[in-house]
């Protein structure tokens, strides 16, 4: 949605724009307009604000990692290894020196500085392998591809994530009724020819995995929730009125 005629938006349209702007979906022109908005417009900067507390739930859900069981043993292995003196080590008889020049080969031949050097490069070694397994770990658990199913009323209801392994999960936002004898269903559709495809089928709003199997995830795709029968759709399509859709944007 271009924030180029900020004027003549209507409010669900405003509303759409700042969950645009908070999930980093707007560039260029759009960004630089939609943040100029934010400094003059109060409704649009509460609008802002009200996207910002729906996703900040979501940072809760990155599960912690735990690190290789082996891995301090491991570390404590190689730095035993780097500080331990050489038993083949020989002790010279000092060459005659002036004061200055024999505190110089004190200090270069002073086994303790040796360790303290050696203890600092392999401690900085595992700091910056540490801090790389967390980088990577968190590039890894960072979606693709998210698309913000909003409810008729411009409201986000749920988000779904796709990630580089092949996962796709769906989040809820809202708490959403269902009957009983009721479930939600959430469909995909990528091609009208084919039509919407099952891939989920949940008796509440809760955290769940999509099962996409080998259909095809790309931008620009659709994914809706249903509300049908407990088992689920009788006739492989959706029935039942649609709670909430939205389609897939890649990930700035």
């Amino acid at each position: 949605m271009s924030p180029s005629r900020d004027d003549q938006l209507s409010p669900p349209e405003r509303d759409a724009l700042a969950g645009e702007y908070v999930l980093g979906l707007l560039d260029g022109a759009e960004l630089a307009a939609v943040e100029r908005r934010l400094d003059t417009d109060r409704d649009f900067a509460a609008s802002v604000e009200r996207w910002r507390r729906h996703f900040a739930a979501l940072d809760a859900t990155a599960p912690p990692i735990t690190p290789p069981a082996d891995l301090w043993s491991r570390i404590e292995a190689g730095l035993a290894g780097l500080i331990q003196p050489s038993a083949s080590a020989s002790v010279t008889a000092p060459r005659p020196a002036t004061a200055r020049t024999s505190r110089f080969a004190d200090w270069w031949n002073s086994l303790f500085v040796w360790r303290g050097a050696a203890f600092a490069g392999a401690l900085a070694t595992v700091l910056l392998a540490v801090g790389l397994f967390g980088a990577l770990d968190r590039a890894k658990r960072q979606p693709l591809m998210v698309a913000v199913l909003l409810t008729d009323s411009n409201i986000a209801a749920a988000v779904v994530n796709t990630f580089a392994d092949g996962r796709v999960e769906m989040l809820p936002l809202q708490s959403i009724d269902v009957p009983a004898g009721k479930a939600l269903e959430i469909w995909t559709l990528w091609d009208r020819a084919v039509g919407p495809r099952s891939v989920g089928l949940i008796d509440r709003a809760r955290s769940t995995p999509l099962r996409l199997d080998n259909l095809p995830l790309g931008r620009d795709q659709l994914f809706e929730i249903t509300l049908e029968p407990a088992s689920g759709s009788p006739t492989g399509r959706p029935t039942g009125p649609i709670i909430a859709k939205g389609t897939t944007s890649q990930r700035l």
